[in-house]
């Protein structure tokens, strides 16, 4: 599975952006999906995670209510909607592919994840 991530730009603060990731394979549908960011000088941190079915989504304390992850298998994309862009938002932002139809918490642990897309930058300025 081959991931390409796009959208990433740069926005004000209280803007919005869409990132969109696109996976090549015939078996995007039954993956979970997860973004996850790192900005400079940390680590990379979990964001938002998918299920295989879209049924269930799971969210960082500090996007929810701001983000929303979305899926189109028909299509073998995912989705980050960011509104309300903050400064602290500003990284690169990577989407991965977890090989089973898991739904949980534990999508957001780095580890569970196979495949993972070449990141796009985001840039929040205040």
């Amino acid at each position: 599975v081959q991931l390409q991530a796009s959208g990433g730009g740069l926005v004000q603060a209280g803007g919005s952006l869409r990132l969109s990731c696109a996976a090549s394979g015939r078996t995007f549908s039954l993956y979970a999906m997860g973004w996850f960011r790192q900005a400079p000088g940390k680590e990379r941190e979990f964001v938002a995670a998918i299920n295989w079915s879209g049924s269930y989504t799971y969210y960082t304390d500090s996007v929810k209510g701001r983000f929303t992850i979305s899926r189109d298998n028909a299509k073998n994309t995912v989705y980050l909607q960011m509104n309300n862009l903050k400064p602290e938002d500003t990284a690169v932002y990577y989407c991965a592919a977890d090989r089973t139809t898991y739904s949980g918490s534990s999508l957001g642990l780095k580890f569970r994840y196979d495949y993972w897309g070449q990141g796009t930058l985001v840039t929040v300025s205040s």
